[in-house]
Order: structure tokens, then C-alpha cells, then sequence
């Protein structure tokens, strides 16, 4: 693909990207280059009853497994970027593709992030989204999700989009020049897997995912900076996150004294919640002592 003062060049075995560590972003699923991906997860929870208090053990049987998916799938994606089946672009060669050559951009992030920051003009398919099943099996996986992490991060429980490649297949032909994004890359290029697969013949991959880009990189719609997209929970409504940290460092005293407000409220609020809790426990051992 030859575009006007750009070079989207095919990555060969001397040029290969290092591909960032990142699973913790993604979903099990993303693992598994087919459409009948389980959206539930397949670990087993034991309740263990031992002198009257009750133990819930996740199975480690899982989480091995994950461990071989997530090695199996680095080989992969590094072997379709090795022989040159995806080509790699930064988010400033990707941002001169869409403004100069219009090339077409398909954002596949979920949709709690795609609503923060979005690229001008590009096409929005997830390749997984928030799992809003209500059924004992996503119940289970959104009240592990929420207790190991989810209440800090705000990460919602993600199922894969089983409509993903029927979708695309529906905005573009199999011989477009398709950019795909998203916030960190990791997922991405999950879905340029599945789109090779399907048989796509041109497909680039935003390394680092639209987080890496700057302002000026490409043209942003949307309430907030790309890099603030993939954030959330108790850790963005304090400001401890990597984003808001380097943020601080340029925007000075002001926008650290907005986030110090913030935690000394919550440190207030934690104090009145416990010390009404413990006024109306006196309330109730009053009533039931008359």
C-alpha cells in the first residue's frame, strides 16, 4: 500500500515489533482465533466448610490453562507480524493514512472505552464488549471480576462479539486497507488474527493501540485524551493511574489538588458510613434491652 508521504511497510523477520506484555487487558477469549469462544468462564468453585467458616477456592486448573492460551497466542500473533501477514504502524503513520490517504480505521474496543475518545471518521466494531448476561455463570464471573481488581480498575467483564466477522464483513471487502485499533493493542491484534483468518489481505496493526498516540496524531471526537479511554473505578476517580500521573506532572498544583479533594472526601464519607454504622448498632442493642 503505497500512500502519499507515508511508507506502510510489511514487517519482515529482521523488523519485528517487541509485543508488549499486556494480558491482564484481555480477555481469555481473544486467545482463541474462533467465533465459538466461551463467554462464560469454565473454572470451577468449590465451597469448602471448614470450622464454620466458609472458603470459596478458585480451581488453579484454570488459570493454568489460561497461561497456555495466552503463550500459544503470543506465538501466533508474533509469527502473522514475523512473516509480514500483518503489517505494524505507529499511531502517527496511522493517523497520515486516514487524513491523507482516507484509509479506513475499524476501532474494535469495547464499548465503555470507545465512548470516552474515538478517531474522527472510523468505524466501530468490537471485537469484545461488556457482558450484560444476567445468568449464574456471568454472575459468578462479574463478582470475581469486581473482588480481584474490578472496583480499582473499573474494568467490566468482557464476552467476545461472536458477530465480529460478519460485521466487518458487512462494511468492507476483503481486499480494503483496514487499520485496526485499539486502546492497547493487545486486542487488536486479536482481531487482525480473526480477520486474517477470514481471509483480509491488507490489514495493519496500531501498535500500542490508541493509548501510545498524541494529540496531534490523529484526530480525536470524544469527551476525553485517548490515553484517559481505558481507565476507570476507584483508581481514576483518585488519580492513580499511570495516565493521570504523567498527566499531573504537565498540568501542575491544580490537578493534583483536585484528586487530593477527592480522597479526603472518601476518607470522610468511609468515616461518617462507620460511624453511623456504629450509632445504630447502639440504637438497636438499646431497643432490644427494652
Amino acid at each position: 500500500m503505497a500512500t502519499s508521504s507515508l511508507q506502510l511497510r510489511p514487517i519482515n523477520a529482521f523488523s519485528t515489533p517487541h509485543i508488549p506484555n499486556r494480558w491482564n487487558h484481555l480477555s481469555d477469549s481473544a486467545l482463541m482465533p474462533r467465533a465459538a469462544s466461551p463467554s462464560v468462564s469454565r473454572s470451577k468453585i468449590r465451597h469448602i466448610f471448614k470450622g464454620g467458616i466458609r472458603m470459596q477456592v478458585v480451581e488453579e486448573e484454570y488459570e493454568v490453562k489460561q497461561m497456555r492460551d495466552m503463550a500459544a497466542a503470543r506465538k501466533r500473533w508474533e509469527a502473522l507480524v514475523r512473516d509480514g501477514k500483518v503489517n505494524v504502524l505507529s499511531p502517527r503513520e496511522a493517523g497520515y493514512a486516514v487524513k491523507l490517504s482516507s484509509k479506513a480505521l475499524l476501532d474494535v474496543r469495547p464499548s465503555y472505552e470507545r465512548k470516552k475518545a474515538w478517531v474522527k471518521g472510523s468505524t466501530w466494531i468490537p471485537i469484545f464488549d461488556t457482558d450484560d448476561q444476567v445468568n449464574v455463570g456471568t454472575l459468578s464471573r462479574k463478582i470475581t471480576g469486581f473482588m480481584m481488581g474490578g472496583w480499582w480498575s473499573g474494568i467490566p467483564i468482557l464476552s467476545y462479539n461472536k458477530e465480529f466477522i460478519s460485521k466487518v464483513a458487512e462494511k468492507f471487502s476483503k481486499d480494503t486497507d483496514l487499520i485496526v485499533a485499539c486502546q492497547k493493542g493487545m486486542r487488536s491484534l486479536a482481531a487482525c488474527e480473526l480477520l486474517y483468518n477470514a481471509g483480509y489481505e491488507n490489514i495493519f496493526w496500531v501498535q500500542g493501540g490508541l493509548e501510545a498516540a498524541e494529540e496531534e496524531d490523529l484526530e480525536r471526537e470524544g469527551p476525553q485524551p485517548f490515553r484517559f479511554a481505558g481507565i476507570g473505578g476507584l483508581s481514576e476517580f483518585l488519580g492513580w493511574t499511570d495516565q493521570q500521573r504523567a498527566a499531573a506532572a504537565n498540568e501542575g498544583l491544580g490537578y493534583r489538588l483536585v484528586f487530593s479533594a477527592r480522597l479526603l472526601g472518601l476518607i470522610f464519607a468511609v468515616d461518617a458510613l462507620f460511624l453511623g454504622a456504629q450509632q445504630v448498632g447502639r440504637y438497636l442493642q438499646d431497643f432490644r434491652s427494652h
